[in-house]
């Protein structure tokens, strides 16, 4: 019978005994002995043998819109988060060259609060220039208009300074500050407000108003250049979206 045969023809055991079959072998990760493939463990160094297979994340893939074009998209990507915030360190040299660039127009006679509204609008321009494939929109140009607006407040009081220290002009912020008061003065005839102003005539009186002007300078800088930096994000950004 064909089964039978079958069955007579195949090797007895003593065959196997005597010509054992080969196992494939395999160098150890660890300790570099040859290990049996299907050892869980080396023998030597008792280094887990098992090898777990990751698939690598899908590419992406081109696929045609409505409009024939073809289109990058993501196939199952990775969740991945993404920062968006705006890097200070590539913003701090467009905002320091549009501080001094408005410092140095007020210098020439622009009105400071001109100068206060341009320096964030120019922030935007100058970094837009600088990396010219970044979207920028309103809350980027808020934060590039608030340092911008530091940075020309630090600016226009060191030039400020050097002017009070080396062109002794010293005397004539006085002599301003003192005809100020009294144009105010002459608006009123309240008594009150009359003591008020001989008060502030005193040297007391115009170290206060010179700190007070530098708190509120500093103030509606960084209040005006937030709100140039706004305005050019929305105008620059619209550029870049059409």
């Amino acid at each position: 019978m064909p089964c039978l045969t079958r069955l007579r023809s195949f090797p007895p055991l003593r065959y196997f005994q005597r010509y054992p079959p080969i196992f494939m072998e395999h160098p150890c990760y660890k300790c570099g002995q040859i290990v049996e493939e299907g050892t869980p463990f080396c023998p030597h160094c008792s280094a887990p043998q098992i090898r777990v297979m990751v698939a690598e994340p899908p590419a992406a893939v081109v696929l045609p819109d409505q409009t024939g074009t073809a289109v990058l998209a993501d196939v199952q990507a990775p969740a991945a988060t993404v920062n968006l915030s705006l890097p200070w360190s590539a913003a701090f040299r467009p905002c320091a060259l549009a501080a001094l660039v408005a410092s140095l127009l007020m210098s020439l006679g622009l009105n400071p609060f001109v100068a206060m509204l341009s320096v964030g609008f120019l922030a935007v321009a100058f970094y837009r220039h600088r990396w010219p494939g970044t979207a920028i929109k309103p809350a980027a140009g808020v934060r590039l208009g608030a340092l911008s607006g530091l940075l020309w407040f630090a600016i226009s009081s060191i030039l400020e300074a050097t002017a009070v220290l080396f062109m002794h002009k010293g005397p004539e912020i006085q002599h301003e500050l003192l005809k100020r008061i009294d144009q105010a003065a002459s608006q009123t005839a309240d008594p009150q407000a009359l003591a008020i102003f001989d008060r502030l005539k005193t040297a007391a009186g115009l170290e206060f108003l010179m700190v007070f002007g530098i708190i509120f300078a500093f103030i509606a800088a960084i209040i005006f250049a937030v709100i140039g930096g706004a305005l050019g994000g929305a105008l620059l950004g619209r550029n870049n979206r059409g």
